[in-house]
Formats: C-alpha cells, structure tokens, sequence
C-alpha cells in the first residue's frame, strides 16, 4: 500500500541518518557477510539493512547474539527494537539464514557483525567514597600525599573516557586556601603552598570533583596532619643508685621502675618510649618493659643471676622512640641513666654438665669395667660426692669422689636392653645440697642364649598302627637380637641311631618337621631329640627332645547286630598311654 511504501522509506531514511551505509553503500543487498555500525543508546525499531534472496527463498531467519533486540522480517529487513548498551556488548555476531516455504535452508547462514559504537552515557566514578592522606608537618610545598583513582566505563582511549580532577572546597581555609594540589589528569594528590602545623589544624577536609566532557562526581578526602619526632626522650633522673640482690632472685621479678619523658604527641610512635641497656649486661640477664600509657619502664630479671660469674653490674639504658627523630636532632646524656647492681652469693646445689648422660657397652664385659662417667660443679667451688639411685639390678657402682661408673655384676641385654639409673651429686660440706641427672647404659647384643622351643609341645600322638609315615611341626626361637631376616636356624637329630626311623627337615628359619621313615612303630612313647643351630658368632646350639610322641592304641569296632555290640563296641575306645 502507499502508507507501507511510505513507512519504508521513512525506515530507509533513517537508517541513512542513524547507522550509516552498509558494506557497499546502500541500505539493501544480497546475502553476504556484512558488517555495520549502531550508535547505544538509540531510540528503538530502527533499521539496519534489508536482505534480497532468490527464489526458492520465501523468508529469513536470524541466529546469534540478537539478546532479543535483533530481529529480521519475512522480507529480509533486519532492525533492532530495543536500546543498545556497548558496555553490556560491545559486538554483536549475528547469522541469517534463508528458508524456502517448507524451512529448509537454501542460502547461508551468512556472519553478519555489528559494532555498537560509544556515546558518553557512563557517570566517572571514584573507586572510594573517601580518602584519607597524611602529611608530616614541616614537610616541603611538593612533598606527595597520596593518589586518587577514578573510572569511566565510557570507551577508553576516547574524549568520552577522558577524566580531569580539581579541588572545589577546603576545610578549614587556615592558614590560607589552596594548601592541596590535585594533578589534573593523573590524580595524584600534594602539599601545594606551604608547611603545616598541627596545632593550627590537624586535619583537612578537602571536597575533590572528577568529571568528563557531560558528567561530574564528588568524593570526601581527608588529611591528617602527623606530629613529626623532633623531641628527644629524657629521663627523669640520671642515676638510679645501688640496688643489692641475691642470686636466687626469681626469673621474671621486677627490681627497678625507670621513667623518662618525651614533649612529642602523646601515644605516637614519637613519643612512645622504648628502653634498652647498653652497657653491663652482657648475657642478657635484665630486661625492661614499657608501660604503653604512662612510659615507664620497668627493669626485670630474665635469666638467673649468678654471684660467681659477675657479683658487680654497673648497668646503663638509653630510652629511644620507635619513630626515627628528624634529620639534624640527635639524642644526648639526657636520653641516658644508670644503676649499678650488686649480686649477693646464695649457696646453690651442684650443677651437672648435662642433664642425660648416655654410654653404650657390650652385655659381656667383664665384671669392673669402666662403662661412663658423669661431671658435675658446685657453683661455691665444693667438692662433690656422687652416688647412685635407682639400680635396682645392682648392675653398677660409682666412684664417689671422680663420677666413673663401672659394672657391678654381669649385664643381660635380654634383661634390659637400656638401663636406666640416677646420679646423685652431692656437696661435702656446706649445707649437703645435691643435684640430680640421669644415666643412660645401652648395652648392645652378643649370641649368648641358644635356641629353644618357642613352647612346650605336649599331647603329641600318631594313631597306632601307622597306615602312613606321619610328620608334625615345630618352631624354635632365640632370645639374642635378632637381624632383620628374623632366626637362620638349622636343624638335626641328636644321635644318629634315630637316622633310620626318623628325620628333620627345615622348612624356613624357624619352623621345621619331624617326620617317621616308615610305620612299622611299636605302641609305646618315644622322646626324640634334636639340635637346633642359632649360627651366630660364635654358634649355639641346642639340644631339645619331643617328648609324648605317642603311638597310641585306639580300638574302633565297626557296628555288629544288636545293641550290645554297640555298647561294646563304645568301651572298648583306649585313651592314649601315658609316661
């Protein structure tokens, strides 16, 4: 009709306006690959391109990313009806197809492309609601704050995504308005004018903007001006006189509470206060901790003090911050003091080199062999006199005045392969104190034990009359220490006399079978004796016998007629013979 012919112009024209020529400057065409260009944020139902197809081609379909807003009508005109957003989707990648009347494919899929091309339609936005900054009074006009960062969703390296930053308000305007820069492009954010003090301001309020060619946004930064550790620390008095301890003294007492002040900013890292000893303690025996609100230090005793080592500590702290002072202020003998410590003796027990003593002997040696020795020192210089405690094998004796220990009687390791006993380290003279430790005796092995059966094996029995050679298992073990293959044993008869009824077989290193040659056996017990080889160094041997290997008589009668004959036939069953 005339209003769809005008309608269609009216569609052409403004895709003329709106999108551009298509890839061959005109607004209709056949399938082929084409690319085209659409401004976001365009009013809906505009058109793109109309697509001709030959016969048998009645319709069009369209494939891809239409997200619903890309559609093509029956007669190939492709339009877009919602509002496009190139920050959601910057490419839309599209096929058409073109169907006959039974929608079946006859020409394509064709790729079609389009770009969503960039308006400024995103707000600049600042990464933070607020900032916060500091500046050191006295620092230099230059001296940077800090940086702030801002985002444009807007393409990038275009006008749309450009950003500018400027100061629109400072809080408070003392000394004098525009004491802060903001570099316009970057951001970055500096003491402009002059140095600050804190007792004029110690903080700043300053109102930033950013913006780009349409839009603006405001963000809050805050500066703090910190106090800057011009002032030393100074003790309160620079000699804290004698003070008399005995060495016994807990570890962990406080002896002495020491205090120095500093003019900076209170509860800062320029006037917190640490001390530290420089001079006297050389092993660290004191220490001084610092009460975080009034900064007095208190000096304890880490580590015993000992009389005999040093009895005179002429000790001297200096008190520093933890923030470093300022180029050209230096600390004096005002951030210094002293005390001298006096140690008093206090009589103390002996004292072993070590705690645990160890020495590893073999279990043969000889009765009065030398097999450790322990040492011991009082610290008053005393002599010592050292026993024993906890030899409940009587194993060991100790040579009272040297510590040597030596053995007593003969050592088992299968007893006890460690033995563990008590040193005793007594003072002679003063007032007898003693100390104790502990000595460890590892006695390793030699092959002193043969081997024997790992049980008593009774109730062994054939049934008489042998209707076969008959064999039983034994197993034989060893007290000695063992490899870690277990027990090599070999086995054989204990007298040759036996060869030609019986014989012995190994069947692994502590398992072997006694076996009868033949049946021709008498109804009686036989005791068999057999050597058992542990083949250590030197070799053992063992010499055992199998005793109530019973050819026992049992009489079973087969069933008769009758009654009696089965009750017969019951008694007359013959327990095995007994030695």
């Amino acid at each position: 009709t005339i209003m769809q012919a005008q309608l269609h112009c009216f569609y052409l024209l403004t895709l003329y306006l709106t999108t551009g020529y298509g890839q061959e400057g005109m607004f209709s065409g056949p399938m082929k690959p084409m690319n085209f260009s659409v401004f976001e944020g365009q009013e809906p139902s505009q058109i793109i391109f109309q697509f001709k197809a030959n016969p048998p081609a009645v319709t069009f379909k369209l494939t891809g990313e239409t997200d619903g807003i890309f559609h093509i009508q029956p007669d190939g005109l492709l339009y877009h009806n919602g509002t496009l957003d190139r920050e959601t989707r910057a490419v839309h990648k599209l096929e058409i197809s073109a169907l006959d009347a039974h929608g079946a494919t006859v020409d394509g899929p064709v790729p079609i492309t389009v770009e969503v091309k960039d308006i400024n339609d995103n707000r600049p936005m600042f990464l933070q609601s607020k900032y916060e900054g500091s500046v050191r009074q006295n620092s230099r006009p230059g001296s940077s704050i800090g940086t702030l960062v801002a985002r444009d969703m807007d393409e990038e390296n275009t006008m749309n995504s450009v950003l500018e930053y400027r100061i629109v308000d400072q809080s408070p305007k003392s000394p004098t308005e525009g004491l802060f820069l903001v570099e316009r492009y970057t951001g970055t954010f500096q003491l402009a004018k002059q140095s600050l003090k804190k007792q004029e301001a110690p903080q700043y309020h300053l109102t930033v903007e950013v913006s780009d060619k349409d839009f603006k946004t405001l963000c809050h930064v805050q500066i703090n001006v910190i106090d800057i550790n011009d002032q030393i620390p100074i003790f309160e008095k620079s000699d804290y006189g004698n003070l008399t301890l005995a060495e016994d003294i807990p570890v962990g007492s406080i002896i002495l509470t020491i205090q120095a002040t500093d003019a900076d900013e209170p509860f800062t890292g320029s006037s917190k206060i640490l001390y530290r000893i420089t001079e006297g303690d050389s092993e660290g025996r004191l220490g001084i901790d610092t009460d975080p609100q009034t900064n007095a230090g208190y000096v304890m005793v880490k580590k015993p003090l000992d009389f005999e080592t040093a009895a005179v500590h002429n000790i001297v702290f200096h008190a520093e911050n933890p923030e470093p002072l300022v180029p050209g202020v230096k600390c004096n003998s005002s951030s210094s003091a002293k005390f001298t410590l006096i140690v008093t003796d206090v009589n103390e027990a002996p004292q072993f080199s070590q705690q645990v003593f160890q020495a590893k002997v073999s279990e043969d040696v000889a009765i009065g062999t030398k097999v450790g020795n322990v040492t011991a020192k009082d610290p008053e210089g005393l002599d010592i006199s050292y026993s024993l405690r906890g030899d409940t094998r009587g194993w060991l004796k100790i040579n009272h005045v040297t510590g040597e220990i030596f053995s007593a009687a003969r050592l088992d390791r299968e007893a006890a392969s460690l033995y563990r006993v008590q040193v005793l380290a007594t003072e002679v003279g003063g007032s007898s104190l003693s100390s104790t430790a502990n000595f460890h005796l590892t006695l390793t092995d030699v092959n002193d034990n043969p081997p024997r059966l790992v049980k008593e094996y009774t109730g062994l029995f054939f049934c008489y009359p042998l209707k076969a050679p008959g064999s039983l298992i034994f197993e034989a073990t060893d007290d000695d220490q063992q490899s870690f293959r277990g027990p090599q044993f070999t086995f054989s008869l204990g007298s040759e006399s036996l060869q030609n009824d019986w014989e012995v077989s190994k069947i692994n290193g502590t398992h072997a079978r006694l076996s009868t040659k033949h049946t021709g056996f008498e109804e009686e017990i036989y005791n068999i004796p057999i050597l058992i080889n542990d083949g250590g160094r030197p070799p053992l041997e063992g010499a055992i016998s199998l005793p109530g290997i019973i050819l026992a008589v049992v009489f079973i009668r087969m069933k008769n007629k009758g009654k009696d004959n089965v009750e017969s036939a019951q008694a007359s069953e013959v327990k095995p013979l007994r030695n």
